[in-house]
C-alpha cells in the first residue's frame, strides 16, 4: 500500500465528488499550487489508486430501463465453475457489476436492462450456457435512495462513523 498524506486524501475526496474538476480548481481546493498538485495526481494515477474517471449518467432521463440486483448461487465451489461463471458475467453488457461474496451467496450482480422481459431472457440464456448457476434471487430496484461516496477520511483514520 502506498502511504497517503492529508493532501492526497483531500485530492481523492474532491475527485470522488467532482471528477471533471479542472486541475487549477483542484489545486485551489487542496491548497496547493498547480505543479505540486499535478505531480501528486500523476503519482496517484501511476500507483493505480485512481483507476479511471467517468460520469454518472441519469438513465431515467434518456432511456426506459430496469435495474436489478441478483444474488447468485453456484452449483459447486470448484475453481473452474467460479471462473466459468465470472467469464460469462464479463460477456454480458447488461451485467454492470459482479462481486464474488463470502457467506451465503456466491455472487452479487447489478444488471441494467431495457425491461423485465429483457432481463429474464438474459437470465434464461445464462442458465442455458451451463456456467454453474444453480439458483438466483432477483431484486428489482424501485427507487434509488442513496448513492454514496467513499468515506476516505473515516477509512484512513480507522474511526467508525
Amino acid at each position: 500500500m502506498i502511504k497517503l498524506d492529508d493532501r492526497d486524501i483531500k485530492i481523492l475526496s474532491v475527485l470522488d465528488r467532482e471528477g471533471r474538476i479542472s486541475k487549477t480548481e483542484l489545486a485551489k481546493r487542496v491548497s496547493l499550487s498547480a505543479t505540486p498538485c499535478w505531480e501528486r495526481l500523476q503519482r496517484l494515477e501511476k500507483a493505480g489508486i485512481i483507476s479511471r474517471y467517468r460520469a454518472e449518467i441519469s438513465l431515467k432521463k434518456i432511456a426506459p430501463h430496469v435495474e436489478v440486483f441478483v444474488m447468485a448461487e453456484l452449483d459447486n465451489h470448484r475453481v473452474e465453475t467460479m471462473q466459468n461463471f465470472e467469464r460469462a458475467a464479463e460477456r454480458y453488457e447488461e451485467i454492470i457489476d459482479c462481486w464474488a461474496l463470502g457467506g451465503g451467496y456466491d455472487y452479487l450482480l447489478r444488471i441494467v436492462c431495457h425491461d423485465i422481459d429483457t432481463y429474464q431472457r438474459m437470465i434464461d440464456q445464462l442458465l442455458g450456457e451451463g456456467v454453474g448457476l444453480a439458483r438466483y434471487f432477483t431484486y428489482i430496484v424501485t427507487k434509488p435512495v442513496k448513492s454514496g461516496r467513499l468515506p476516505l477520511d473515516l477509512l484512513m483514520s480507522g474511526k467508525a462513523g
